[in-house]
């Protein structure tokens, strides 16, 4: 038997292989780090909600194929129906659209004619970019509250999860796409071979399918445990997803790494044998493969590591409380959620946490019940420390808050290493 990884702070010892891996199918996927039970990251209930579901999060690798995985899945419907991120939150991601949609619309060669989807199109950010430079577009997004701001935007949208017959709906309507896009979606999907398989039905000759997702080795060196949660099933890293598009007659030829997001990968993808590959994806295969990423040690160490720094988040908030300091957070993403819950912290710990996004205003978070308010609030509190949960945006918040900062306000970076500035 595989014997199973060490793991040290943060849960029990890993599990025999036995789950069945979403990549390859063999069941041979293990645990190694274990966040404990926790409610869904976007679900935030509304003032005055007394319970709320808890699902175990758990993640494993396949030691067949190295991919890293949630143990335990949540069906979509229960996370997706309703959905409060949204893109167009934060200037950062606004204008990383902008910049993608350019590279996108060049690379597929698109002219008004030619057809852009992009999948879980959430408020229609990218495709408006992606329309305005000269395409048609289409968005499929399962939340039908995200659907209504996207077609504010001039967007068309259908409410739908992308497999095979919504791509078979969509062709026949509209023809095929040259361009696909998936930027921070293609992480949900449980169910792989459906999903590609939409991709085949969807995909014209000579398209180009280019995806984003929070990439493995920037996970794992920065320490991002709260970039899990129920929602991202798969953490991806170059060689796992070339083995599943392979099955699907699709091929990466060429991949980037991004610092949006803490680190993202952006692979582009195109029909077996269509394109010239770059050099750029035999270097970063290469590199997955002398850092050993997806194995055994790696995953062991950043298990210790996260243990600790739970440890030292936990430390910190409660020598600033102890020292008599007004502590409240500023941004509640989904990994808010995932750092909350797993460092057992509440409202006796964070007063409140302020959020631009309106949708979140008035709400709590999920599992742990600390109030989301409009920023407005950290003028009128005046706390003395601001917890940055969305910690892969701290330039931009620091910058909007700068008076805040000038008053003598100070802020608490909690990853990859507690940091108070």
């Amino acid at each position: 038997m595989t014997p199973t990884l060490e793991w040290h702070g943060a849960g029990p010892a890993g599990l025999p292989p036995g789950n069945p891996c979403i990549v390859c199918g063999r069941p041979s996927v293990e645990m190694f780090l274990d966040l404990g039970s926790t409610a869904l990251a976007n679900q935030l209930p509304s003032r005055g909600t007394d319970w709320q579901p808890r699902f175990p999060l758990r993640v494993g690798a396949c030691s067949d194929c190295g991919h890293v995985q949630l143990t335990d899945i949540v069906p979509p419907e229960a996370m997706f129906t309703e959905y409060l991120y949204v893109s167009s939150a934060s200037a950062t991601l606004s204008a990383h659209f902008v910049d993608l949609a350019a590279a996108a619309h060049a690379r597929a060669g698109l002219t008004p004619a030619h057809l852009a989807v992009d999948i879980g199109s959430n408020d229609g950010s990218l495709l408006a970019a992606i329309g305005a430079l000269g395409a048609r577009t289409r968005g499929i997004d399962p939340a039908a509250n995200l659907a209504v701001l996207a077609r504010q935007r001039g967007v068309e949208t259908e409410v739908a999860y992308f497999n095979e017959a919504t791509a078979t709906r969509l062709r026949e309507r509209e023809g095929a796409a040259s361009l696909i896009s998936a930027t921070n979606s293609f992480p949900h999907i449980p169910r792989l071979d459906c999903y590609l398989a939409g991709i085949e039905r969807l995909l014209a000759p000579g398209g180009v399918f280019v995806i984003e997702a929070h990439y493995l080795g920037d996970l794992i060196e920065q320490n991002a445990f709260d970039t899990i949660y129920h929602e991202h099933v798969s953490y991806w890293a170059l060689a796992p997803l070339e083995r599943v598009l392979a099955a699907h007659s699709l091929e990466v030829f060429d991949v980037e790494r991004l610092p949006v997001h803490h680190g993202q990968l952006r692979a582009w993808i195109g029909w077996c044998g269509e394109r010239p590959v770059s050099p750029a994806v035999a270097r970063l295969r290469a590199e997955e493969r002398r850092a050993g990423l997806g194995q055994r040690d790696a995953l062991a160490a950043f298990a210790r590591r996260v243990g600790t720094l739970r440890a030292d988040i936990v430390s910190a908030i409660a020598t600033l409380r102890a020292g008599g300091l007004a502590v409240a957070g500023y941004g509640a993403p989904a990994k808010a959620s995932t750092l909350l819950d797993y460092c057992g912290l509440g409202p006796d710990d964070i007063a409140w946490i302020a959020d631009r996004n309106p949708l979140k205003q008035g709400r709590l978070t999920p599992g742990t019940g600390i109030p989301i308010v409009s920023p407005e609030r950290i003028a009128s509190d005046r706390p003395d420390v601001l917890v940055l949960f969305a910690w892969n945006f701290a330039g931009e918040i620091m910058a909007q808050l700068n008076g805040y900062r000038r008053a003598g306000g100070r802020f608490l970076i909690p990853v990859p290493a507690v940091r108070l500035v």
